[in-house]
């Protein structure tokens, strides 16, 4: 009886851990997201397209992570803050590709802004 006691005991503390692990790994990947995308823009306003180019990337990638699993929780607006985000992330790309670093770094401040919006 103890056995049992103590399975079931294990299993509800295995649950409880693992969606406070599921709630940081949303924040995780916006912070993420929000922590290269502002190192784009610093290397974008010093005109370094190539590192603009590697941070913008990464920030797509968590941007990408945090949008599907706002989806998923069902966090309307800030799934849709996080998919305008990754519009500008990828005209970032796309730009910074071009070694056009003003314009990557415009849409990289609009991204960043849309990411803290959707964090709130």
């Amino acid at each position: 009886m103890k056995a049992i006691s103590t399975i079931i005991t294990a299993g509800v503390l295995a649950f409880f851990l693992s969606t406070q692990v599921y709630a940081a790994s949303t924040a995780g990947y916006a912070f993420e997201a929000l922590e290269h995308a502002e190192e784009a823009e610093k290397h974008g306003k010093m005109g370094h397209s190539k590192e603009l180019l590697e941070h913008a990337k990464k920030s797509l990638e968590h941007a990408q992570a945090a949008s599907k699993e706002y989806a998923e929780a069902q966090k309307n607006e800030a799934h849709k803050n996080m998919d305008e985000a990754i519009g500008h992330l990828n005209e970032a790309v796309k730009h910074a590709e071009m070694n056009h670093a003003d314009v990557a770094t415009k849409h990289t401040e609009q991204a960043i802004q849309l990411i803290r919006k959707s964090r709130h």
